[in-house]
């Protein structure tokens, strides 16, 4: 069975911006390799085998990349008024005048000091497919906790 990644376009698009961009940096990090082993002895040169080790690293990111890519299942947000993957969803936490925005994104863009909550995080389940009004309670690992959803965008 294959497992499909949810995503936005937006978290697709920037998937695909880090691998041209890793891409683009690849011939350099070859060269330095290449310049560092013309040093001589390899056993003790110190620029080849960290050189050796970037280049690895580099690889091995455009890998994984491209499964992201390859297994990623791009969702379309509908305007149903309910919150779902790639809206952004205005709560109001209990005992909290202040209202915050989260933007509702899959596990890979998922960043809380951008806002960007996963769908599946405890508060993306919480709220997922709620519409505005409803108040829900959150079941998060450091204890419960209740959120209304003011606005979904």
């Amino acid at each position: 069975m294959v497992y499909y990644q949810k995503m936005t376009p937006e978290g697709y698009k920037q998937i695909e911006d880090e691998i041209a961009r890793l891409k683009k940096d690849r011939p350099r990090r070859i060269k330095i390799l290449q310049q560092a082993r013309s040093m001589g002895d390899l056993s003790e040169n110190t620029e080849y085998t960290e050189a050796k080790r970037d280049l690895g690293h580099l690889q091995s990111r455009l890998r994984y990349l491209g499964k992201q890519l390859k297994y990623a299942e791009v969702i379309k947000t509908k305007d149903d008024g309910k919150v779902d993957l790639g809206k952004v969803a205005v709560l109001k936490f209990e005992d909290d005048d202040e209202t915050e925005e989260y933007k509702i994104v899959g596990r890979m863009e998922a960043n809380l000091s951008e806002n960007k909550v996963s769908f599946d995080s405890p508060l993306g389940s919480a709220i997922m497919k709620k519409e505005a009004g409803t108040t829900v309670i959150v079941e998060a690992p450091a204890g419960s906790y209740q959120v209304k959803i003011v606005e979904v965008k």
